[in-house]
């Protein structure tokens, strides 16, 4: 990584690389609540069509994170950043006038490449600018806007909507995204590799992407077409021979798009198995607890938006303090009793919440032992999957990660999707109950993977990037 010139200013590389960031988690976290008024905007596309608004955003997002990263290594970080920024910003634009679904989707999916040009290059160039002393609290510091994102997500998209509509989640973009991108014209320094290597597999790229879309499509569609149906077994069974097709090929290209070797080392291999079980429970509870509020306890999503805050503003408060105890006793010590606080949330959930809103008693100590799990979990996950990784690998173990996170997303809601199917009034408590399992289910496996563990794993790498996940997922 080329040092940072002379007249660089950090805190102002770090003001700009993070508020870019939080404009592309507020904007998943606000599309969460924004779901059912798009959905009421195109009444001809079923729930299970909608729902590529979220997947196909994630799907795009998981397969392009790893060489985004490495573009921006090889052309230079300030470059890869505005270009992820101009095309987020007119992804934007263009979602917002989106005339139908189809468009809407393929639209999200320029976002997420936007997206995925920006997230590696903003930490990239935070790296670059500070000196290695501050590098620690650099990072948590890009990561606190992760945080922030996650605790104003519901509340601001309430609030766009109650505005306008749906659109104006999208349009809040654009002015954010041009003065972001004037800004970094003036601020940001170029860095780039000072050894260049080569491009990543750009058939693993498709590949990896076709397999996702594929599983995820069978899942999505189980409920229509049924669980042993011949075209959910034939998509699902080709998403598993394009997967395998894509490990075969991982294998063998010299630079692959996934870096399946690393997970030769147990840390890694056991912290993004935890990842993958902890994303998919998130972002699950995250998209049907917002269905339920809005579904079930008819509440409008100003009020869903403010209900769901107490989880968030638990991890803006805890997630820093956990940081530090996760340097002294290592993540092991924080993601073992994490995952079963957060699998007991997802258990109070299923035992307490039925047709009769009861938010004081009933979901308040949920979203509290749910925002102590993620506090505990998500801030450490990254950091567990890179620590003990060679330092010139520190960049491809954690975009390896952060692509773990998307699968996760992908299937947390293509699985919600599938467990709620068709359900009516008079049995939706039923369809969420079994959303609530899955909870308790993942929290479960979380903290399964994270026993294993060395138990010497420290937040000692740069790579510690506290609270990002609960905003990406």
């Amino acid at each position: 990584m080329s040092p940072p010139a002379r007249d660089v200013r950090p805190w102002a590389v770090l003001a700009i690389a993070g508020s870019a960031s939080f404009m592309v988690l507020l904007d998943t976290q606000v599309l969460f609540v924004a779901f059912d008024d798009i959905r009421r905007s195109f009444p001809s596309a079923s729930l299970a069509t909608m729902s590529w608004t979220l997947s196909a955003y994630t799907i795009a997002l998981a397969a392009t994170l790893v060489p985004a990263g490495r573009m921006a290594d090889r052309f230079g970080r300030r470059r890869t950043f505005l270009v992820g920024l101009v095309a987020f910003t007119a992804a934007s634009a263009l979602c917002a006038f989106a005339p139908s679904a189809g468009l809407l989707v393929a639209f999200r999916v320029l976002q997420a490449l936007g997206a995925a040009a920006l997230m590696p290059s903003s930490l990239a160039l935070v790296l670059s600018a500070f000196p290695p002393a501050r590098v620690p609290v650099a990072v948590a510091s890009w990561g606190a806007f992760g945080a922030l994102a996650a605790a104003i997500g519901p509340t601001a998209g309430a609030l766009l909507m109650q505005t306008w509509d749906w659109r104006a989640v999208f349009l809040a973009n654009v002015p954010v995204g041009m003065v972001a991108f004037a800004l970094s014209l003036r601020v940001l320094p170029e860095s780039r590799e000072t050894t260049r290597d080569g491009f990543p597999d750009l058939l693993g790229i498709l590949l990896l992407g076709s397999a996702l879309t594929l599983l995820a499509l069978g899942i999505v569609q189980s409920e229509r077409w049924g669980w042993g149906s011949v075209p959910t077994v034939a998509v699902l069974v080709s998403g598993v021979g394009v997967l395998l097709w894509f490990v075969c090929r991982t294998l063998q290209v010299p630079r692959p798009a996934l870096d399946l070797s690393l997970f030769a080392r147990p840390a890694f291999r056991w912290a993004n198995i935890a990842t993958a079980a902890f994303t998919i429970g998130f972002t699950a509870g995250f998209f049907a607890l917002i269905q339920f509020l809005t579904g079930v306890w008819n509440y409008d999503v100003v009020r869903a938006g403010l209900a769901m805050m107490p989880a968030p503003l638990v991890v803006l408060v805890l997630g820093p303090q956990m940081g530090r105890v996760a340097a002294r006793f290592g993540q092991r010590a924080l993601l073992v009793p994490g995952g079963l606080v957060y699998g007991t949330a997802g258990g109070y959930l299923l035992v307490s919440l039925d047709a009769e809103p009861a938010w004081a008693t009933h979901l308040l100590p949920a979203s509290l032992l749910s925002g102590l799990g993620i506090s505990l979990v998500a801030p450490h996950l990254t950091s567990a999957a890179v620590n003990g990784l060679p330092a010139d690998q520190f960049g491809a173990g954690a975009a390896v990660n952060q692509s773990i996170r998307q699968f996760g997303a992908t299937f947390g809601i293509a699985l919600t999707v599938a467990l709620l199917g068709s359900s009516t009034r008079f049995d939706s408590v039923e369809h969420f109950q079994r959303v609530w399992l899955m909870l308790l289910v993942c929290g479960v496996l979380t903290s399964a993977a994270a026993f294993a563990l060395p138990r010497a794993a420290r937040s000692s790498t740069p790579a510690s990037v506290p609270v990002v996940a609960v905003a990406e997922t």
